[in-house]
């Protein structure tokens, strides 16, 4: 019963936010054209400094596990090349292929996985692992994403180009500027840390509202049978293979909580606007994002409660 309550009380909050911006959207509080605008401002401006204050919060010292980071990396390469091989086996046409790809080997990590394992670990525990595995994923999929996308597209991948976008990448640079200060020992003002702080906290329920906004059930007859094909290897396949072997290699607590981030949370809501941008199945791209992300809380909820049981969380 400890632990139910335990897993609830981290996902129901998460639930609640997400359903707080679904109601502003329903009661045309905010449109949908305002959710894309201010998820772009916040990707571009919020999110870095998210990163950046979570990294120089922590001590990178104990953070950085170089097992840890090999097991993320691995997971994330297998399941992009079993996600490619399954999807290609399904045929589902050129438009869709990179989008279901896409669907499948990329998480919500920032928005979802970070609250989650906040919420699930002891008040005061240090998330340091958890953002330098975040730090190190996020431009792994990045990068994968732009690749299987414009493949699919029938673009051909320019390899500068693909590399500057990559260093341009909000994200990149939040974290490696983050890094750059801890390691360098450079120690800022109070009142910026204080900005920094409040920025950081305020970001997360900021995006969640958005991602509740972001929901649309319109448009789910035409894709019904791909979106849920995606849904089953994002929320129960992948996470039951990644995090049955992660237990089995010993890895526990923090650890364990941010491979469930990681490999368990929904579609991240970038895919999307990505999909826009470079080409695919645009609707598709964003019912998987919408349905990952309502079922995902009961996923995750079902997960998280498995690892308490099991003592690995």
């Amino acid at each position: 019963m400890s632990n139910l309550t335990v897993c609830f009380n981290a996902i129901a909050p998460i639930m609640l936010i997400m359903a707080l911006g679904y109601l502003a959207k329903s009661m045309h509080a905010i449109t949908r054209t305002d959710v894309q605008r201010m998820n772009s401002a916040a990707f571009k401006y919020l999110m870095p400094l998210m990163l950046y204050y979570n990294i120089y919060s922590s001590d990178l010292s104990s953070a950085v596990n170089p097992r840890l980071i090999i097991f993320g990396v691995c997971g994330i390469l297998a399941v992009f090349s079993v996600s490619l091989l399954l999807v290609r086996a399904a045929k589902p046409g050129e438009g869709r292929c990179g989008v279901m790809v896409q669907g499948l080997f990329r998480s919500n990590f920032v928005i979802i996985g970070i609250p989650l394992a906040r919420n699930l670990l002891p008040e005061g525990t240090d998330l340091g692992m958890v953002v330098v595995l975040v730090a190190v994923i996020v431009p792994m999929i990045n990068i994968l994403s732009v690749v299987v996308l414009e493949k699919y597209s029938g673009k051909q991948v320019n390899g500068l180009l693909l590399a500057r976008d990559i260093a341009a990448n909000p994200l990149v640079l939040g974290t490696a500027a983050g890094i750059l200060t801890s390691v360098l020992g450079i120690r800022l003002p109070v009142f910026v840390v204080s900005a920094l702080e409040q920025i950081a906290g305020a970001t997360s329920p900021l995006l969640l509202f958005l991602l509740g906004a972001f929901f649309s059930f319109d448009g789910f007859k035409d894709c019904i049978r791909p979106v849920l094909f995606v849904a089953a290897g994002r929320l129960v396949i992948i996470p039951a293979v990644v995090l049955g072997t992660a237990a089995l290699l010993g890895f526990r607590g923090v650890e364990i909580a941010g491979l469930l981030g990681a490999f368990g949370s929904a579609t991240a809501i970038a895919s999307f606007a990505m999909t826009q941008e470079i080409g695919g199945d645009a609707e598709l791209a964003g019912n998987i994002v919408v349905f990952t992300s309502a079922a995902c809380m009961l996923t995750l909820f079902l997960w998280s409660l498995l690892l308490k049981n099991s003592g690995l969380l």
